[in-house]
């Protein structure tokens, strides 16, 4: 397992990795915290082989992108609304691992103690031409996928 432990929450997992846990650990839940746009643009993780759903919650505010001031105790009220309490592994994305990164920073704040970033995010890192979706992140690994 590829593994980062950096500070402010339990580390950085590859997407391979990320996807072995919440096959694995049947109560681990995946959070995507994009905005609405881009998960019904650009596609979104699709669980329904490991029979679960994420849970999709934006960390900043379409157009705005302020960062959701209740994004915690929303958050906080759907994991506990599935079942999850602070040791449940708790797995974030976003489009680059950025936005994900900071949302299980907040989430490990309020004492949950097993908050992940999936570092390449959902699109991966920008390429030669400075585009996304060619070198990394869930849908170039081959993670199941769906789009509107």
């Amino acid at each position: 397992m590829s593994f980062q432990q950096p500070a402010g929450y339990a580390g950085n997992l590859s997407v391979a990795d990320a996807y072995a846990i919440l096959t694995a650990d049947e109560k681990s839940v995946l959070v995507d915290v994009r905005t609405q746009p881009e998960w019904t643009y650009v596609g979104v993780p699709d669980l329904g082989r490991l029979g679960k759903t994420p849970i999709f919650q934006e960390w900043q505010i379409y157009p705005s992108m302020q960062v959701a001031a209740d994004f915690t105790p929303r958050l906080v009220a759907a994991l506990t609304a599935r079942g999850a309490d602070v040791s449940t592994p708790v797995l974030f994305i976003c489009r680059s691992g950025v936005r994900s990164r900071s949302a299980a920073i907040a989430l490990t704040e309020a004492g949950w103690s097993r908050c992940y970033n999936i570092a390449e995010g959902f699109e991966g890192e920008l390429d030669g031409t400075r585009r996304r979706g060619a070198l990394g992140g869930w849908r170039v690994r081959g993670l199941p996928w769906t789009q509107s």
